[in-house]
């Protein structure tokens, strides 16, 4: 068995591919005990809109409305296959701004969710892990370094965390993603690891799990989200892991687990944590959430090695261009047309 807290589909992403049925089902093929529906919020503001929602017409109106047929149909599949595997629905935060906190809030009070992924996508309100020219657009803004722009990444996720005390904390290190050097020591600049030891430290007070999330392998990096200098001192801290593959295609669910293993091998992670249906929930906004835990030597004894050896660095879709990937291109559809039809965005869009 295994688990992922963090996914995409393309019925309801700009940036990814199949019909969130079709992930289920992936996931479901792949033996999965634990599967989570994060579709991200919707933006409420028109400065906030990606290019690919831009160039899709789409407006922050037509963003809710896709969210709203996202847990509409989230929830059919949870019923549908409970017999056969564990949903959980919830969605990916896009913390902004200090006002995206009430934007938060207004979310989880609206519908009946089980969990929510926290994550950081923008330093002074750009985003850092669309395209290199967004990436070097928030580095000057921040000062025009990579450690300035590091710093500001951190304050800001502390925010985040502050506010939200998240359930699974993504993609912790995503920063570092369109950065000079992807690969470097955070521990070159004192101030912005300072920063990561504030933010680890107030993860595991709350008891946050820390998505080990392999998204970064497909992408070219060596390790996984958040890289093994960090994953020591959160171990360290008896901060609790999950897995997480934030899939955004059929052929991403469970991919480079096989290389997570050998990472949490290497860090000496003893046991991996994932969410539970359950009546004793520490946070009172999912009472039915429980944590549970696993041996990672009983994870691996009960995962299929078949599984395990499914590996890539870059789906077969996303091609490589000077050094950043380039879009995938698919027929565009009118966006009044979104909520009629089961594949709701297939549009130009890169995956990520």
């Amino acid at each position: 068995m295994t688990f992922s807290h963090h996914s995409h589909s393309g019925q309801f992403c700009l940036h990814a591919q199949n019909t969130l049925e079709e992930m289920v089902q992936a996931a479901i093929s792949q033996k999965f005990r634990v599967f989570a529906l994060t579709e991200h919020m919707p933006r409420d503001r028109h400065c906030d809109l990606y290019p690919e929602e831009i160039e899709a017409n789409q407006t922050p109106a037509d963003l809710y409305e896709i969210f709203e047929a996202y847990y509409k149909e989230a929830m059919r599949l949870k019923h549908e296959y409970a017999s056969e595997i564990t949903i959980f629905v919830g969605f990916e935060c896009d913390f902004i701004r200090p006002a995206s906190t009430s934007v938060i809030e207004d979310l989880l009070r609206r519908h009946h969710w089980d969990m929510f992924v926290g994550s950081v996508h923008h330093v002074h309100t750009i985003p850092i892990d669309y395209d290199r020219p967004l990436y070097e657009k928030a580095r000057r803004a921040a000062g025009g370094t990579d450690e300035l722009l590091f710093q500001a990444y951190f304050d800001e996720q502390f925010d985040m965390l502050q506010a939200l005390k998240p359930p699974v904390v993504g993609h912790f290190d995503l920063i570092r993603l369109k950065s000079n050097d992807p690969e470097c020591s955070f521990q070159q600049w004192d101030g912005v690891w300072e920063r990561i030891l504030r933010n680890l430290t107030f993860i595991q007070s709350y008891g946050g799990l820390m998505e080990l999330n392999s998204a970064s392998l497909r992408k070219g990096l060596s390790e996984p989200y958040p890289n093994a200098e960090i994953s020591k001192v959160f171990l360290e801290k008896n901060g609790r892991f999950t897995l997480s593959d934030d899939s955004h295609a059929v052929d991403q669910v469970m991919l480079n687990y096989d290389r997570v293993l050998q990472f949490v091998r290497k860090i000496g992670i003893s046991t991996l944590h994932f969410l539970e249906r359950g009546e004793t929930g520490s946070d009172s906004r999912f009472p039915k959430m429980s944590i549970s835990g696993m041996p990672t030597s009983e994870w691996e004894q009960s995962t299929p090695s078949s599984t395990l050896r499914r590996t890539s660095i870059k789906p077969s879709f996303e091609l490589e261009a000077s050094g950043q990937e380039e879009p995938v291109r698919a027929n565009c559809i009118e966006k009044r047309q979104l909520l009629d039809t089961p594949q709701v965005l297939q549009m130009t869009a890169p995956v990520i």
